[in-house]
């Protein structure tokens, strides 16, 4: 369609004034804010059914028009600063979604489900990342429960986008300081997961390749969502525990065998590699309660955090060394001060495959982040 061309050209504008809105003509003179509920979008755009001629042009066309005034409005508005950004953003938000309602009991109209949830996720990222954490939070919600409601999309070539849909929910559990219900989530969704892993086998033994692949890149993203939370939590002592104050020696526990202490155990027991292992460390220190690029401590500041934030750290480094998970560097002592570093490639590939080493953007900026712990460490 020309629609699409033109929004391929990032002519929305044009787009919306030339097709999309001209197609969408048909149904009268509305606008996306004033309809309230699901009952009258039916009545609107689908008051002979749904399965009459050219519904799907018409579902298309009203997605779309949505994408293009999301893309309008960002581009006057890129920050949100102006109220009336937000809620129109709120408003194609809430619009998708009673498109995507109206088109999930249809199996053959899936790719609209698909497309929808990927509109979702773009303008929920772009909340994200303005820290709109809770408004974004219960519509990429509803974009993993419509992948789950469709069988077509239940597939293996599906399950990579599902398991971003479920990190991203599982970071908005962890922004809005619901650490528990981000764990428990992902927890679940390791489960589904889980139970496609053994459906293909039953139904498709051997597994391809790319199906491998898919399956562990999905298992590695989850499992992220689990360890940044368990790695605390499995340290911390009950109220009312009486625990001395010890200072644990760290140049010594670094000449012992791989791994360490309980934060290196738990990355040996969850992910398989270094490059894995690197990226649940590099997740859990971006946290937003880590404070690792600010001369304070972590949030809470008890000791178990303290232990586990600098363990970590120390994780870190020594994987990037070439050691750690390296069955051929297993101690500490490694001579070669890069011998963890892969050039070209990107971290969740290096650790969906297994592979013992991490790519060098990566290392520059867990570099910097070593470096400013340890000035606030002097400071």
């Amino acid at each position: 369609m020309i629609g699409d061309f033109l929004v391929r050209m990032k002519l929305y504008k044009l787009a919306v004034w030339q097709c999309y809105g001209r197609y969408l003509q048909q149904f009268g003179s509305f606008r996306i804010e004033d309809i309230a509920d699901i009952n009258e979008f039916k009545t609107v755009f689908f008051g002979n059914g749904i399965d009459v001629e050219n519904s799907s042009f018409t579902f298309h066309a009203l997605q779309m028009n949505c994408v293009c005034r999301y893309q309008m409005v960002k581009k006057v508005d890129p920050k949100l600063l102006n109220l009336e950004s937000k809620r129109k953003c709120m408003s194609i938000l809430k619009f998708l979604r009673f498109i995507m309602q109206v088109a999930l009991p249809k199996e053959h109209l899936f790719w609209l489900i698909f497309n929808g949830t990927t509109y979702i996720y773009t303008i929920c990222r772009h909340f994200m990342v303005l820290a709109l954490y809770a408004q974004a939070f219960e519509y990429v919600l509803w974009a993993c429960i419509c992948m789950e409601s469709s069988a077509p999309l239940l597939t293996v070539r599906y399950l990579r986008w599902r398991a971003t849909l479920y990190t991203t929910v599982c970071q908005c559990y962890y922004d809005c300081g619901s650490a528990i219900l981000g764990e428990t989530f992902a927890r679940r969704a390791l489960g589904k997961i889980s139970e496609l892993s053994h459906l293909e086998i039953i139904n498709s033994p051997p597994q391809s390749p790319d199906t491998r692949q898919a399956f562990r890149e999905a298992t590695v993203k989850v499992s992220l969502m689990i360890f940044k939370r368990a790695v605390f939590e499995s340290r911390r002592k009950p109220k009312g525990y009486f625990r001395p104050k010890t200072k644990t020696n760290y140049k010594e526990n670094q000449n012992q065998p791989w791994p360490h202490n309980a934060t290196e155990c738990l990355l040996v027991e969850m992910f398989k590699g270094s490059a894995a292992q690197f990226l649940a460390i590099s997740e859990t220190l971006s946290g937003g309660n880590q404070r690792i690029l600010q001369t304070k401590p972590p949030v809470p500041a008890e000791q178990e955090v303290f232990d586990v934030t600098m363990e970590l750290f120390l994780a870190g480094l020594l994987l990037l060394s070439g050691g750690g998970g390296n069955t051929q560097l297993n101690s500490a002592a490694c001579t070669d001060p890069v011998g963890g570093i892969k050039l070209s490639s990107s971290l969740i590939e290096l650790a969906a495959a297994g592979k013992m080493c991490c790519p060098e953007l990566v290392i520059l900026v867990f570099l910097t982040k070593s470096l400013q712990r340890e000035m606030s460490h002097e400071n």
